[in-house]
């Protein structure tokens, strides 16, 4: 995954309400009911199906750590779809998104000015229009440059252009990025 994406994976994880399982039975019983059938998991895993029911009975307990991980990131893609699903709609119909980032930005811009790149510390919330974006392109699986896109496009308009106010013809580019956390 890229670094937005995991970053709306996270804003996605603080908004619920129970924490997920913890031991690799629990969690892989959960995968289990989700994907419905082991066969169904352990493609997910790319492991074979007997390892899924081993896990599953407590006859395994410790996974590799590849394993493990795989494990955890699939069971967090599907642990409570319906709060995500809430959090999504009010930060995409209401609240807006806020992006913390430092990145280098580049612009092309009339001529006269410095458009030379720099890396700028930005923290900026976004309207309800870039949330609903952002979250229906990541739904539809969208690339991480394409969700970059989006966020640029957003910080463009909000940040350096002011919602129109300033700046016209102005366009930014958002490369090296440092850092990026996504809250909503």
């Amino acid at each position: 995954m890229g670094i937005l994406t995991d970053s709306l994976e996270r804003a996605d994880a603080a908004h619920f309400t129970r924490p997920m399982p913890k031991s690799a039975q629990k969690q892989m019983q959960y995968l289990v009911g989700q994907a419905k059938g082991t066969r169904a998991a352990a493609e997910l895993l790319g492991v074979t199906q007997r390892t899924v029911e081993r896990y599953v009975k407590g006859q395994l307990k410790q996974p590799r750590q590849d394993l493990a991980q795989r494990l955890a990131d699939e069971v967090r893609k599907r642990w409570q779809p319906r709060v995500r699903d809430r959090a999504r709609k009010q930060a995409a119909s209401t609240g807006g998104i806020f992006i913390d980032t430092r990145a280098r930005f580049g612009f092309t811009a009339a001529p006269g000015t410095t458009d030379d790149p720099r890396m700028r510390p930005i923290t900026q919330g976004l309207p309800p229009a870039y949330a609903a974006r952002l979250f229906d392109a990541h739904t539809a699986g969208a690339t991480e440059q394409q969700l970059m896109d989006i966020v640029a496009e957003g910080l463009q308009d909000i940040y350096f252009k002011d919602r129109g106010r300033r700046a016209h013809g102005l366009l930014v580019e958002f490369t090296d990025i440092d850092y990026l956390d996504v809250d909503y």
